[in-house]
């Protein structure tokens, strides 16, 4: 008899926030690269979508993004809308995507963090907090960028582990050669 545990998903992502937020509080601030800080929030918004999707992933990233906005020195509501967007971007599908495999989930997510933290930092600019294009993209964009994906590698290839897929890069498994449930050759 298989059992669904219909609130193991929950639990699991009340747990990440938890870590996230205390990484974002008490980490983040001193993992820096030039001027460019690691972004847990948009870490949690990408497990989230990419795990769960959907209006899961939209409310996931509200949330962080107002928890970052509240925590930072930035205007309120930039972040939300910022990582609002990713979530519904990268959690269309409503689906398990690290099931796809470790590059396809680090590819998704490298794709949409990038989009969050050059748009940020654009916006940034039209706020006054730099005048200098080359700032931007090189202090900050590109070093938030790296650790933010740094930061995200440990939860993807948990994820990924957790989906059942820990095996080759596609995730296909290649240990199940001479199983007696091995169907691939019918």
């Amino acid at each position: 008899m298989q059992v669904k545990d219909a609130n193991k998903k929950r639990r699991e992502v009340l747990v990440i926030g938890g870590l996230c937020l205390v990484l974002q509080l008490a980490m983040a601030p001193h993992i820096c690269l030039g001027s460019g800080c690691a972004n847990f929030a948009l870490v949690y918004t990408g497990v989230v979508a990419l795990s769960l999707g959907g209006r899961s992933a939209v409310i996931a990233g509200f949330a962080a993004g107002l928890m970052f906005d509240l925590t930072a020195t930035t205007p309120v509501g930039l972040m939300a809308l910022l990582l609002t967007l990713c979530g519904y971007a990268l959690g269309i599908e409503e689906r398990d995507r690290f099931g796809d495999g470790f590059v396809a989930s680090l590819t998704s997510f490298g794709l949409g963090a990038l989009a969050v933290l050059l748009s940020y930092h654009l916006a940034m600019i039209l706020l006054g907090e730099s005048s200098n294009m080359a700032d931007i993209l090189v202090a900050r964009t590109l070093p938030s960028f790296a650790l933010t994906f740094l930061c995200f590698l440990p939860f993807a290839y948990r994820q990924v582990h957790a989906a059942g897929k820990p095996h080759g890069i596609g995730g296909a498994s290649t240990s199940h050669r001479g199983s007696h449930y091995d169907v691939s050759n019918l």
